[in-house]
């Protein structure tokens, strides 16, 4: 029986554990929490669990040679050594995070060795990259030449769970929620201009889709879309942009705290310990003897009755509370208080939703794909990102392990080769794409 090393169980790990113990495998858990272990001690038959500090070479070098093949779940800082320790020792290894300038640079050794480092093979990272190669891919072996790329995809909750003005709540890492768009200016191409959005104008550039069965979205610009035109061999593309989704509304609202700075995190709050929230808001602020809530409308130009002061007041930001940190950045309080605000209920479900809009020139039509993908998890079970992250790695590790996969080297899954197995298997678990494909109407001008 195959041995596969899972390393790091927290929440996005649930979904990849439990497809993997309904397989012909033996699974390790690795994970520094006791609490984590002890969940997963007896709970599967094919699934083992024990402690272990990444630090420990030793320990992990041990741990890695033991196993036929690696997954690595951890904090994406900490992937590196996962990663050198299985070019040492000769296993192949899979991940849910982007590829780095580390990873890239063990590259020759992992083709030497003969090894296969598969990275971005998740949700997004991941999902995003097969659905949209399957459609790229038939598309050129039809003859046609595809135009403009424009990918979205959000996790969110689902309708019924989202019971607060904002109609959202935590379903990953909420560090990464509130320094969304701090990586830099979100860089795209639009009809043949490059276009470069800084943080403080992100949430101010929106464009609007709708998901069938789900309803309207907005969405804002992610990161460096430009990089695609390479990864997805977009050669002949005039539009290429990916953006987060989110319900109508809460872009302008989070907006409110970009622009006061409330989501820096490059320096401590100076006396954050003995701080309220209505004090900490206050900060950011002009000295004005009106009600704090009239304050914060005025200077951003807001009406105190609007649907962005709703969401703004029932956050809390501007209550006489505690904040209760001993220090912090601003980021780090807005954390704290979406934590506890933003919070799921075990009975809420999740939703995952992703959409492509390709548009393609083929025997002198234009034509138009979309592609869209709506799926829903329980917080009691499975969460649908957990889902989303884990099913796919699961499925492309046991690919690897029975031969289906044959590849060699550094890769994510834009190859057909990875691509087509693990989405003929993610449809059979529920999680597929509704496609609409249309001929453009030649308008005479």
């Amino acid at each position: 029986m195959k041995h596969i090393l899972i390393l790091g169980a927290g929440r996005s790990a649930a979904a990849l554990i439990h497809f993997l113990s309904q397989q012909d495998v033996q699974v390790q858990i690795v994970d520094v929490d006791q609490q984590i272990i002890k969940r997963y001690e007896s709970r599967y038959e094919n699934v083992t669990a024990t402690s272990l500090d990444i630090f420990d070479d030793s320990a992990r070098i041990n741990l890695i040679s033991s196993a036929d093949l690696v997954i690595s779940m951890l904090p994406a800082r900490f992937h590196i050594h996962v990663a050198r320790t299985c070019v040492e020792v000769g296993k192949n290894l899979l991940t849910a995070s982007y590829v780095d300038k580390e990873v890239e640079k063990l590259k020759d050794q992992i083709e030497e060795k003969g090894l296969l480092f598969l990275y971005e093979c998740g949700l997004d990272p991941g999902i995003d990259h097969m659905s949209a190669m399957r459609i790229i891919d038939d598309v050129k072996e039809r003859g046609g030449t595809v135009t403009s790329f424009i990918s979205n995809t959000g996790g969110l909750m689902a309708p019924g769970s989202d019971d607060n003005p904002w109609r959202y709540k935590i379903t990953w890492n909420p560090r990464n929620v509130v320094l969304a768009g701090k990586g830099g200016a979100a860089i795209y191409m639009l009809h043949g201009i490059y276009k470069h959005i800084p943080h403080h104008q992100l949430f101010k550039r929106l464009s609007e889709i709708e998901i069938p069965g789900f309803g309207k979205f907005e969405s804002y610009p992610n990161r460096d879309s430009l990089k695609y035109i390479n990864l997805y061999k977009l050669k002949n593309v005039e539009t290429v942009l990916r953006g987060t989704l989110r319900r109508p509304g809460f872009c302008s609202a989070w907006n409110a705290f970009v622009q006061l700075g409330m989501t820096d995190d490059s320096y401590k709050v100076y006396q954050v310990k003995e701080m309220t929230y209505n004090d900490f808001t206050r900060t950011y602020l002009p000295y004005s003897k009106l009600d704090p809530k009239i304050n914060f409308a005025n200077y951003l130009h807001l009406s105190p009755d609007s649907s962005e002061m709703e969401k703004i007041e029932w956050l809390g930001i501007l209550k006489h509370e505690l904040i209760g940190l001993e220090e912090a950045t601003p980021a780090q309080v807005m954390q704290k208080l979406l934590e506890e605000k933003w919070k799921a209920q075990p009975d809420d479900e999740d939703l995952i939703v992703m959409q492509h809009k390709l548009e393609y020139e083929m025997d002198g039509e234009k034509h138009k794909v979309i592609s869209s993908m709506a799926h829903t998890g329980s917080f009691e079970t499975l969460t649908g990102m957990a889902q989303c992250v884990g099913y796919p790695l699961g499925i492309a590790a046991m690919g690897i392990l029975n031969g289906e996969i044959e590849m060699k080297g550094l890769h994510i899954p834009v190859e057909k080769q990875i691509y087509e197995p693990v989405l003929e298997k993610l449809k059979s678990l529920g999680i597929d794409f509704i496609e609409e494909d249309e001929v453009i109407p030649v308008v005479d001008e």
